[in-house]
Protein backbone atom coordinates (compact mmCIF):
# COMPACT_ATOMS: atom_id res chain seq x y z
CA UNK A 1 0.00 0.00 0.00
CA UNK A 2 1.44 3.64 -0.99
CA UNK A 3 1.18 6.19 1.42
CA UNK A 4 1.77 9.61 0.79
CA UNK A 5 1.38 13.26 2.75
CA UNK A 6 0.87 16.60 1.93
CA UNK A 7 -0.09 19.72 3.61
CA UNK A 8 -3.94 20.86 2.61
CA UNK A 9 -2.68 23.62 0.04
CA UNK A 10 -4.75 26.42 -1.06
CA UNK A 11 -6.28 25.83 -4.66
CA UNK A 12 -3.30 22.87 -4.97
CA UNK A 13 -0.94 22.92 -8.33
CA UNK A 14 -1.53 19.66 -10.87
CA UNK A 15 1.42 17.94 -9.03
CA UNK A 16 -0.63 17.68 -6.15
CA UNK A 17 -2.99 15.66 -7.15
CA UNK A 18 -0.66 13.80 -9.24
CA UNK A 19 0.76 12.19 -6.16
CA UNK A 20 -2.35 12.04 -4.68
CA UNK A 21 -3.49 9.24 -8.03
CA UNK A 22 -0.39 7.59 -7.75
CA UNK A 23 -1.31 6.09 -4.16
CA UNK A 24 -3.77 4.03 -2.27
CA UNK A 25 -3.67 6.41 0.68
CA UNK A 26 -3.17 10.15 0.87
CA UNK A 27 -2.71 11.65 4.58
CA UNK A 28 -3.42 15.50 5.08
CA UNK A 29 -0.78 16.78 7.54
CA UNK A 30 -3.69 18.85 8.78
CA UNK A 31 -1.77 19.31 12.61
CA UNK A 32 1.44 20.91 11.10
CA UNK A 33 1.95 24.16 12.46
CA UNK A 34 0.81 26.91 9.91
CA UNK A 35 3.94 27.05 8.12
CA UNK A 36 5.51 31.38 8.16
CA UNK A 37 5.89 33.74 5.29
CA UNK A 38 4.40 32.87 1.85
CA UNK A 39 3.27 29.36 1.40
CA UNK A 40 0.90 27.33 -0.52
CA UNK A 41 -1.49 26.08 2.20
CA UNK A 42 -2.58 29.90 1.74
CA UNK A 43 -1.97 30.93 -1.54
CA UNK A 44 -1.56 29.85 -5.19
CA UNK A 45 -1.16 31.51 -8.93
CA UNK A 46 -3.88 31.96 -11.10
CA UNK A 47 -3.03 33.49 -15.11
CA UNK A 48 -4.01 37.06 -15.88
CA UNK A 49 -3.72 38.55 -19.00
CA UNK A 50 -0.17 39.50 -18.33
CA UNK A 51 1.25 36.95 -16.24
CA UNK A 52 -0.21 35.71 -13.01
CA UNK A 53 -1.22 36.56 -10.15
CA UNK A 54 -1.52 35.70 -6.50
CA UNK A 55 -4.61 34.75 -4.24
CA UNK A 56 -3.85 34.51 -1.12
CA UNK A 57 -6.09 33.42 1.88
CA UNK A 58 -5.25 36.27 4.89
CA UNK A 59 -5.52 34.22 8.84
CA UNK A 60 -6.52 35.88 11.92
CA UNK A 61 -2.53 37.06 12.67
CA UNK A 62 -3.28 35.01 16.19
CA UNK A 63 -3.84 31.86 14.63
CA UNK A 64 -0.31 31.68 13.06
CA UNK A 65 1.55 29.86 15.12
CA UNK A 66 -1.23 27.10 15.37
CA UNK A 67 -1.94 23.75 13.82
CA UNK A 68 -3.51 24.41 10.62
CA UNK A 69 -6.34 22.22 11.69
CA UNK A 70 -6.87 25.64 13.86
CA UNK A 71 -6.35 28.27 11.63
CA UNK A 72 -9.18 30.44 11.30
CA UNK A 73 -9.86 32.93 8.45
CA UNK A 74 -9.73 36.84 8.83
CA UNK A 75 -13.40 37.08 7.35
CA UNK A 76 -13.14 41.14 8.25
CA UNK A 77 -12.06 41.71 4.40
CA UNK A 78 -14.06 40.27 1.39
CA UNK A 79 -11.32 38.02 -0.11
CA UNK A 80 -13.56 35.62 -1.19
CA UNK A 81 -15.67 37.78 -3.59
CA UNK A 82 -12.56 39.15 -4.68
CA UNK A 83 -11.18 35.60 -5.46
CA UNK A 84 -13.88 34.48 -7.37
CA UNK A 85 -14.02 37.98 -9.17
CA UNK A 86 -10.24 37.22 -9.83
CA UNK A 87 -10.59 33.39 -11.30
CA UNK A 88 -14.18 33.89 -12.95
CA UNK A 89 -12.82 37.14 -15.01
CA UNK A 90 -9.57 36.02 -16.01
CA UNK A 91 -11.26 32.49 -16.80
CA UNK A 92 -14.48 33.08 -18.72
CA UNK A 93 -13.36 32.57 -22.21
CA UNK A 94 -11.12 29.35 -21.25
CA UNK A 95 -12.59 26.10 -23.35
CA UNK A 96 -14.12 24.44 -20.36
CA UNK A 97 -14.34 27.27 -17.20
CA UNK A 98 -18.27 27.31 -17.60
CA UNK A 99 -18.47 23.00 -17.36
CA UNK A 100 -16.60 23.61 -13.87
CA UNK A 101 -17.76 27.34 -12.70
CA UNK A 102 -20.66 26.08 -10.56
CA UNK A 103 -18.77 23.53 -8.63
CA UNK A 104 -15.84 26.28 -7.63
CA UNK A 105 -18.50 29.25 -7.39
CA UNK A 106 -20.67 27.35 -4.66
CA UNK A 107 -17.55 27.13 -2.45
CA UNK A 108 -16.70 30.55 -2.93
CA UNK A 109 -20.50 31.72 -1.80
CA UNK A 110 -20.59 29.49 1.76
CA UNK A 111 -19.26 31.05 4.73
CA UNK A 112 -16.22 30.21 6.15
CA UNK A 113 -14.26 30.08 9.16
CA UNK A 114 -11.31 27.96 9.40
CA UNK A 115 -9.05 27.35 6.56
CA UNK A 116 -8.47 23.50 7.04
CA UNK A 117 -12.22 23.74 6.39
CA UNK A 118 -12.52 26.26 3.15
CA UNK A 119 -9.22 24.15 1.17
CA UNK A 120 -10.43 20.76 2.06
CA UNK A 121 -13.63 21.35 0.33
CA UNK A 122 -11.86 22.49 -2.76
CA UNK A 123 -9.42 19.81 -2.67
CA UNK A 124 -12.38 17.32 -2.42
CA UNK A 125 -14.27 18.91 -5.67
CA UNK A 126 -11.74 18.96 -7.53
CA UNK A 127 -11.00 15.48 -6.85
CA UNK A 128 -14.58 14.65 -7.39
CA UNK A 129 -14.32 16.79 -11.21
CA UNK A 130 -11.22 14.61 -11.72
CA UNK A 131 -12.86 11.02 -10.75
CA UNK A 132 -10.19 10.37 -8.09
CA UNK A 133 -11.46 8.22 -5.48
CA UNK A 134 -7.82 7.61 -3.69
CA UNK A 135 -8.92 7.58 0.01
CA UNK A 136 -7.96 10.67 2.33
CA UNK A 137 -6.94 10.78 5.72
CA UNK A 138 -6.31 13.32 8.37
CA UNK A 139 -3.27 13.09 10.16
CA UNK A 140 -5.48 14.37 13.31
CA UNK A 141 -7.18 10.92 13.12
CA UNK A 142 -4.14 9.18 14.24
CA UNK A 143 -3.19 10.81 16.99
CA UNK A 144 0.41 10.93 15.63
CA UNK A 145 2.34 13.10 18.35
CA UNK A 146 6.07 13.03 16.27
CA UNK A 147 7.12 15.51 13.59
CA UNK A 148 9.03 15.29 10.63
CA UNK A 149 10.92 12.89 9.55
CA UNK A 150 9.52 10.70 12.51
CA UNK A 151 5.91 11.88 11.80
CA UNK A 152 5.89 10.18 8.70
CA UNK A 153 7.35 6.77 9.95
CA UNK A 154 4.45 6.97 12.93
CA UNK A 155 2.16 7.51 9.90
CA UNK A 156 3.45 4.49 7.71
CA UNK A 157 3.38 2.29 10.98
CA UNK A 158 0.15 3.64 11.96
CA UNK A 159 -1.19 2.46 8.76
CA UNK A 160 0.48 -0.50 7.93
CA UNK A 161 2.32 0.62 4.88
CA UNK A 162 5.69 -0.04 3.59
CA UNK A 163 5.72 2.16 0.49
CA UNK A 164 5.94 6.03 1.19
CA UNK A 165 5.96 8.12 -2.14
CA UNK A 166 7.53 11.30 -1.39
CA UNK A 167 7.45 14.37 -3.97
CA UNK A 168 11.04 15.99 -4.92
CA UNK A 169 10.47 19.83 -2.98
CA UNK A 170 12.37 21.09 -0.14
CA UNK A 171 9.94 20.18 2.39
CA UNK A 172 10.27 16.49 1.00
CA UNK A 173 13.90 16.49 0.84
CA UNK A 174 14.30 17.88 4.10
CA UNK A 175 12.10 14.80 5.64
CA UNK A 176 14.20 12.10 3.56
CA UNK A 177 17.92 13.34 2.85
CA UNK A 178 20.43 12.20 5.18
CA UNK A 179 17.67 10.01 6.91
CA UNK A 180 16.83 7.39 3.96
CA UNK A 181 18.38 4.80 6.48
CA UNK A 182 15.86 5.49 8.94
CA UNK A 183 13.30 4.03 6.82
CA UNK A 184 15.42 1.16 5.50
CA UNK A 185 15.77 -0.42 8.52
CA UNK A 186 11.59 -0.56 9.05
CA UNK A 187 11.51 -1.96 5.84
CA UNK A 188 10.04 1.00 4.22
CA UNK A 189 10.53 1.71 0.46
CA UNK A 190 10.67 5.64 -0.52
CA UNK A 191 8.87 5.90 -3.95
CA UNK A 192 10.31 9.50 -5.47
CA UNK A 193 7.75 11.03 -7.49
CA UNK A 194 8.98 13.01 -10.53
CA UNK A 195 6.40 15.41 -11.80
CA UNK A 196 7.69 18.28 -14.43
CA UNK A 197 5.00 20.79 -14.92
CA UNK A 198 3.96 20.35 -18.25
CA UNK A 199 3.10 22.39 -21.04
CA UNK A 200 -0.29 22.62 -22.50
CA UNK A 201 -2.73 25.06 -24.23
CA UNK A 202 -3.22 28.32 -22.05
CA UNK A 203 -5.19 31.44 -22.83
CA UNK A 204 -3.70 34.83 -23.20
CA UNK A 205 0.16 35.01 -24.15
CA UNK A 206 2.56 32.41 -23.34
CA UNK A 207 2.78 29.49 -21.14
CA UNK A 208 2.89 30.20 -17.53
CA UNK A 209 3.74 26.78 -15.48
CA UNK A 210 3.04 26.00 -12.04
CA UNK A 211 -0.32 27.39 -11.43
CA UNK A 212 -3.50 26.32 -9.80
CA UNK A 213 -5.01 22.97 -11.22
CA UNK A 214 -8.14 25.65 -11.69
CA UNK A 215 -5.95 26.72 -15.18
CA UNK A 216 -4.92 23.19 -16.32
CA UNK A 217 -8.89 22.12 -15.69
CA UNK A 218 -10.57 25.77 -17.55
CA UNK A 219 -8.28 25.23 -20.24
CA UNK A 220 -7.91 21.74 -20.99
CA UNK A 221 -11.07 19.63 -19.33
CA UNK A 222 -11.04 16.75 -17.04
CA UNK A 223 -10.33 13.83 -19.50
CA UNK A 224 -6.90 15.93 -20.70
CA UNK A 225 -6.00 17.08 -16.95
CA UNK A 226 -6.09 13.12 -16.02
CA UNK A 227 -3.97 12.26 -18.98
CA UNK A 228 -1.93 14.55 -18.30
CA UNK A 229 -1.64 13.94 -14.54
CA UNK A 230 -1.46 9.71 -15.27
CA UNK A 231 1.97 10.09 -18.44
CA UNK A 232 3.98 11.74 -15.57
CA UNK A 233 6.36 8.57 -14.10
CA UNK A 234 7.21 8.02 -10.54
CA UNK A 235 10.74 5.96 -9.24
CA UNK A 236 11.87 3.89 -6.61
Amino acid sequence: MIVSCHQPNYLPWPGFFHKILKSDVHVILDTNQLPRGKDFVVRNKIKIHDGFKWLRVGVLEKNKMLPIKEVKINNSVNWKEKHWNSISNNYSKAPFFSEYKKQFQQIFEKEWDYLLDFNMEIIYAIMKILQIKVKIVMESELDIKSSSTQEILDILDTLNSKQYLTGNGSGSKRIIEGKENMFSERGIQIIYENYVPPQYPQIRGKFIPELSICDMLFNVGMERTREILNRKKIKD
